[in-house]
């Protein structure tokens, strides 16, 4: 289902295609102006117009030029500004204060010229520098400008494509899961956020550890008290000097956003107010396909799987007498525990009207995923060579991020549990991380240790969470419908304007309805899963063994898909989802509503066979309008 922002879009775009030119225009001339292109975002902005061009909203030969001319003039402009100002360019700020913005595009530009024209134009990250640099080396205007335009132009190609072919496949997508691709996108969202937050980090402190260093060691000469513990962690002849530290710099900043958060939540005296927005965006995103992979991904978190990876780790580690080691890994999973269930215990946070008993502040999930993984990197990374040392802090970033946005997306938490869970981990795992660190301890092979706690987590998690799905579901089941409605009332006029307008109302037993509709030679379609929607993929299914796909009705999945072949055509079926209804009966009857469809094979993208719903309206058949009997079965029918 289209949200009413992208309706709009689309309705403007296609009102005012000049427009939509010269907005594409502005994008790639942006990307490409020397600094504002490092700032503009011209890759999503891209594939959405892709997208549109997919639709048909705009014409594709002419986004095509207006982006490679913006593109080209953008180019043009940096060029002359490099070669205007030439290499006083690096007195002006931002270059006087981060010259590295020009010299990487120096680098690649010294390589090959011209190779570097085009390389340039797909690297987000010296795109808009490359053509200064030409500028400032006084390349040939002629030379320049004929690798700037073939660059241009398939550059515009190459970022289109993606977008045009999603575009095609636009009612495709829509199909497979309702909202699913929204729900993917706020998945890679979440994990692009902690995999920039470890990342960006760890290179800022390798990039600025030794100045650390330098004003740490300074000061703690001024201080003598407080510089003694200082002093313990910068001793220069040892190699643990620069982790402590920014383990110490770390804990420092947790420490001040934990104080800062806790206080925020404890002077509102419950969830905040984004609490609230997020809980609602997510109750809005739910879908039958993305709650089972979101329940799976769930269950990484629970105590089976990190139960069994932590066991497997400190059995390897007494099997090879790591007692110091050992010993901090026990005390790091059972302190950890221990201060989330007592938090938990003293916090009176209101839960999520989704969530079950024992779900709180913070998430004992997340907290221990981050504890478990985090205390892990601490103990491996030591013995890691180089940069290769940022990778189980990666991990860490990952798993967290996995599970907290899924239990986020289950109704589980408010987001301040989640985001009091990462932090109350990190904090409790730079402290047992700053004590263990700061105790000598000989160096140990950690690949096979490393191989034996991921190995255990992959292989419980590739058991227990597929299993434990059903049950974790279970538990998040959408709150029944709170308004409740006069029998008498709905009788007369239905749900009213106040709600959605389906085409059939039904109160009553939703076994005798089923019966009645299969007597009338309506087929029970069984729920739809991961593994049917990739058999969409088949090309030698028949069309009766293709399935439709589910939608759902306020985070409610169909309580019953029925369908029926057009005898005429066995390409083109009919329809009926049946969802639980919005509000309840006063004469305790279930109210179930209803949409009719009639939809049409259709192949899409060459390798998609989908349903999909034919774009004229259809009147509602005469046999459904007569599925009534009352008081065992009521119907209210609306006539299309």
């Amino acid at each position: 289902m289209q949200s009413a922002w992208f309706d709009n879009i689309v309705a403007w775009i296609g009102a005012h295609p000049q427009a939509a030119g010269l907005l594409i225009f502005l994008i790639a001339f942006s990307d490409a102006v020397i600094v504002l292109g490092a700032i503009v975002p011209a890759l999503p902005l891209m594939i959405a117009i892709g997208v549109l061009i997919g639709m048909d909203e705009i014409a594709g030969p002419y986004a095509v030029a207006c982006a490679a001319l913006g593109a080209f003039a953008g180019d043009s402009l940096s060029y002359w500004i490099g070669r205007r100002w030439g290499n006083a360019l690096r007195g002006v700020w931002p270059f006087s204060r981060y010259p590295q913005l020009l010299d990487r595009g120096e680098a690649l530009f010294r390589r090959n010229a011209v190779k570097s024209i085009f390389i340039a134009r797909y690297v987000g990250a010296v795109r808009p520098f490359v053509p200064a640099i030409a500028g400032m080396s006084r390349m040939p205007l002629p030379r320049y400008l004929q690798a700037s335009g073939v660059a241009c132009l398939s550059w515009a190609v190459l970022f289109l494509l993606p977008g045009w072919a999603l575009g095609q496949a636009y009612d495709a997508v829509a199909a497979v899961a309702d909202k699913l691709a929204l729900v993917l996108l706020g998945l890679l969202a979440a994990l692009a956020l902690a995999w920039a937050v470890v990342l960006y980090s760890w290179r800022w402190f390798a990039m600025n550890a030794d100045s650390l260093l330098a004003r740490l060691l300074r000061w703690s000469r001024r201080h003598p008290l407080l510089g003694r513990y200082a002093a313990a962690l910068i001793d220069r002849r040892r190699p643990e000097s620069a982790p402590l530290l920014l383990l110490a710099v770390c804990l420092f900043a947790v420490s001040w956003l934990w104080a800062w958060f806790s206080a925020s939540l404890m002077l509102r005296g419950g969830p905040l107010l984004i609490d609230h927005d997020v809980h609602a965006l997510m109750f809005a995103l739910r879908n039958p396909l993305a709650d089972r992979m979101m329940a799976t991904l769930a269950a990484i978190g629970s105590a089976p799987v990190l139960g069994l990876a932590s066991m497997a780790a400190m059995l390897w580690l007494l099997w090879r007498r790591r007692w110091k080691a050992a010993v901090h890994w026990l005390i790091a999973i059972a302190v950890g525990l221990g201060l989330t269930e007592g938090l938990e215990a003293l916090v009176d946070m209101p839960r999520p009207p989704t969530a079950a008993a024992g779900f709180g502040f913070p998430s004992v999930a997340v907290t221990m995923t981050t504890v478990v993984f985090g205390f892990f990197a601490v103990l491996i990374a030591r013995e890691l060579p180089g940069r290769q040392r940022v990778w189980p802090y990666l991990l860490t970033g990952i798993a967290t991020a996995l599970v907290g946005f899924a239990r986020l997306y289950l109704g589980a938490h408010w987001l301040s549990d989640i985001v009091g869970g990462v932090l109350l981990g990190a904090l409790w795992v730079l402290l047992i991380g700053i004590a263990y660190r700061s105790h000598s301890e000989r160096s140990f092979w950690m690949r096979p240790l490393g191989w034996t706690f991921y190995g255990s987590f992959l292989l419980a998690a590739l058991w227990y969470a597929p299993h434990s799905a059903p049950q974790t579901l279970a538990q998040f089941e959408p709150p029944p419908p709170a308004q409740v409605l006069e029998a008498r009332s709905w009788q007369a006029q239905g749900l009213g304007e106040d709600h959605q307008r389906f085409d059939l109302e039904i109160a009553g037993d939703i076994e005798l309805l089923r019966q009645r509709l299969q007597a009338r030679g309506w087929r029970v379609q069984p729920a739809a899963d991961w593994v049917a929607a990739l058999g969409l993929l088949d090309d030698d299914l028949s069309p009766a063994q293709r399935p439709v796909l589910p939608l759902a009705l306020d985070a409610h999945p169909e309580r019953l898909l029925l369908r029926r072949v057009d005898r005429g055509n066995p390409e083109r079926i009919e329809v009926l989802r049946i969802w639980p209804g919005p509000v309840r009966l006063d004469d305790g009857s279930t109210l179930w509503v209803a949409r009719y469809d009639v939809m049409q094979l259709r192949r899409r993208l060459y390798l998609l066979n989908l349903w999909k719903p034919d774009p004229p309206a259809h009147a509602l058949p005469a046999d459904l309008q007569a599925l009534g009997d009352p008081p065992a079965l009521r119907v209210l029918a609306h006539p299309r």
